[in-house]
């Protein structure tokens, strides 16, 4: 358990967090907090102020949260890569508008903590 303190940079493993909860006395229902997996860092606080860039900006701080989740649900703890990274740009409609449609494709990297 030598990796689980941190400051909230990452998260116990499930056996780890249900022995953390036995030893505290804690609700059962902590073991899925100790064990999920948490925010590291977070954007910047300089809001851009191009149009464009701001309504994706917008669009990841609506919908980042979540797709953090699908991606951790999906695949485990890590990041999706910007290195070994695709985007590609095209078009749809809607309605008869015309729409965005932006594909990110980066390689999955699972967090490798010592003693795993």
């Amino acid at each position: 358990m030598e990796h689980c303190g941190i400051a909230g940079a990452a998260s116990l493993a499930r056996d780890e967090a249900e022995t953390i909860v036995d030893l505290l006395g804690l609700p059962a229902e902590a073991t899925n907090v100790l064990a999920s997996v948490p925010y590291r860092g977070g954007l910047p606080t300089a809001v851009p102020t191009d149009p464009t860039i701001y309504r994706m900006y917008e669009a990841l701080q609506v919908y980042g949260p979540a797709l953090k989740e699908l991606i951790h649900e999906q695949f485990g703890d890590g990041i999706m890569s910007a290195i070994n990274f695709k985007l590609d740009i095209g078009r749809t409609q809607h309605d008869g508008a015309d729409h965005v449609v932006l594909t990110f494709d980066g390689k999955f990297l699972p967090y490798n903590w010592p003693n795993d």
